[in-house]
């Protein structure tokens, strides 16, 4: 499994007359868990959609790199697995039809995909509710049945937009110990999130705000520079007057 980092430029996207993003510069390095944070409207998924290629940039590039080395997109893009907050899940059908339907998607071998389907449904906790339809799902449960089907290729990268959202305080530490162990497996991982409090769960972070970058780095270091306790006060003391 390649280990792929990106590192974006200047990115600018425009829609209109609105700009979604203002010349965003950031680093995503290989294996670490990075949080997009910032409020509704502060860029992360217009961001989340130009890393995987659902969106083209107004101005600027994104560099791709696996075990260091510059590759095209094409060339990383299969080992992307991305996530939505809109997940396309089918109401009817049932967590193993999910799985299974994925397993066809993605031509995985009948071997590699039993050891995998295993693997996953112990990973989510999901073993006796193989039979339930998604509609009749927990929000916590239908996350993780969305986050099982992005992980059946055994990507490189994962993209997660807002995945938490919604979800229960229970549910939702269980989602990030998912993300951890990801992580421990040398899986890169960006999670946007509209909630402070996740920011300190990561490992690198990524604060946006209206289009702009406020901060990067590791979140103790970014709330020791403000003189912060917690990212809501960095908000509230820094604004805009932070940058990178």
């Amino acid at each position: 499994m390649p280990q792929i980092s990106m590192a974006i430029k200047n990115l600018k996207k425009t829609f209109g007359s609105v700009e979604a993003l203002k010349g965003v510069s950031l680093v995503f390095e290989s294996g670490r868990l990075h949080g997009l944070i910032g409020p509704d409207g502060a860029g992360k998924t217009t961001l989340l959609r130009q890393l995987i290629g659902l969106l083209h940039p107004t101005q600027g590039e994104i560099i791709y790199q696996a075990d260091g080395k510059p590759k095209r997109f094409a060339e990383v893009r299969p080992g992307f697995a991305y996530m939505p907050q809109q997940q396309s899940l089918y109401a009817d059908l049932s967590v193993s039809e999910h799985l299974d339907f994925f397993r066809d998607l993605y031509q995985i071998p009948k071997a590699v995909y039993q050891a995998r389907r295993l693997e996953l449904l112990h990973l989510t906790r999901l073993e006796k509710f193989q039979d339930r339809p998604a509609g009749k799902l927990s929000g916590g449960m239908y996350k993780k049945l969305g986050l099982m089907c992005a992980l059946l290729q055994s990507p490189s990268l994962v993209l997660l937009d807002e995945p938490t959202n919604g979800v229960d305080p229970i549910s939702r530490r269980e989602f990030w110990e998912l993300l951890y162990r990801l992580v421990r497996k040398k899986i890169t991982v960006i999670v946007s999130t509209a909630y402070m409090d996740e920011a300190e769960r990561c490992s690198r972070v990524h604060i946006l705000e209206e289009g702009r970058l406020l901060a990067s780095g590791e979140p103790r270091s970014i709330l020791e520079q403000v003189q912060a306790d917690n990212f809501e006060a960095f908000f509230l003391k820094a604004g805009q007057e932070v940058r990178p």
